[in-house]
């Protein structure tokens, strides 16, 4: 974390460790004021990387499974990087700022992803670096995030993945029915746009935050479901993360056979378990007389102010409708299911 952002937070009353916050305090207050109030939260766990040169659009267009022609300072997107099996090996939401891609994912995946990605750029001009010590990101969700982000910018971005610059800010509009915000700028300017915010907003830590992604239905993959989800079946093109259009990516070729050519056996559900701690990501779910087959994986979970937690799952879809499905070595675990906001019914 960068040195001046870490102090900043340390007096605004953030708890840190291991380089990143995780919470100011309260974390059960957190969670409860982050179901229906407005919440401010800092992006540390989530890792940056910058692509840099002239080559950057191309190079960045032959590995991802959305168009990054459609990128620009007024629009992200979110998108898929994939092994040539066609599986995921993250999930990134990609923005322009100034000449340059930033890819937003887990911080927990920002090495290894760096690592793979400067492995393909052979002759190509272009230069991948960690670029969270010189941009802090910050999130903004709540009834009234709209309009408290008025009181810093103008204008605000309308519509899920619109984006703006506002000076030294890049702000990011993101997908859910509740109105979330992240932006982006250098240290000494997202002090001032921190304190401006949270003069309205309640500071949280990443699990409340990280909650209001569950509830739009907006996947991630970690370091355990690394190479496990085919894109389809964590919902990518229903939420506008794959083109079909744009032509050749690596695991193109297996995504497109599944697309025009099979049938998705397996979907992304939104779901609540009486389950604490909440379940890691790859934990296997079951029905009873599975015979230990996994019938499903946690994508991610996290805590619920209501009780329990509340998850994505990938399920097969002959179980989805169960009522008895549960998380691994607990059968007291169980679990409701219903399709993420906004996205049909599956079946």
């Amino acid at each position: 974390m960068n040195p001046r952002w870490n102090n900043f937070l340390l007096e605004a009353g953030a708890r840190i460790a291991g380089g990143r916050v995780e919470d100011f305090g309260n974390p059960p207050r957190e969670l409860q004021v982050s179901d229906s109030g407005d919440v401010l939260a800092d992006l540390g766990h989530r890792g940056l990387i910058g692509v840099h040169g002239p080559d950057a659009a191309k190079f960045l267009q032959g590995q991802f499974t959305n168009d990054i022609n459609l990128v620009d300072e007024g629009h992200s997107q979110l998108s898929g990087y994939c092994s040539p099996k066609g599986r995921l090996l993250a999930l990134l939401r990609v923005f322009r700022r100034d000449d340059a891609y930033y890819l937003q994912l887990p911080r927990t995946l920002l090495d290894a992803t760096l690592a793979r990605l400067k492995k393909y750029v052979l002759m190509s001009r272009v230069t991948l670096e960690d670029a969270g010590e010189s941009l802090i990101g910050i999130g903004l969700t709540g009834p009234r995030a709209e309009a408290i982000l008025g009181d810093l910018i103008a204008p605000v971005p309308g519509e899920p993945d619109a984006a703006s610059r506002n000076g030294a800010l890049t702000v990011l509009r993101l997908p859910g029915k509740r109105p979330r915000f992240a932006l982006y700028g250098p240290s000494g300017d997202m002090e001032h746009a921190w304190t401006i915010l949270a003069a309205q907003a309640a500071p949280v830590g990443p699990d409340a935050w990280d909650r209001h992604d569950i509830l739009a239905g907006i996947p991630d993959v970690h370091p355990a479901t690394v190479d496990e989800f085919i894109p389809q079946t964590v919902n990518l093109e229903l939420l506008g993360g794959i083109s079909f259009k744009k032509g050749c990516y690596t695991g193109q070729e297996i995504i497109a056979r599944l697309h025009y050519r099979g049938s998705v056996k397996r979907r992304m559900h939104l779901g609540h378990a009486v389950s604490e701690p909440a379940p890691a990501p790859g934990t296997p779910l079951h029905v009873p007389g599975d015979d230990g087959q996994a019938i499903g994986h946690v994508v991610y979970a996290t805590l619920s102010p209501a009780g329990g937690c509340d998850l994505l799952a990938v399920v097969s879809l002959e179980h989805s409708q169960d009522n008895n499905l549960y998380i691994e070595d607990n059968s007291e675990a169980t679990i409701t299911l219903r399709p993420p906001e906004g996205l049909p019914a599956f079946g």
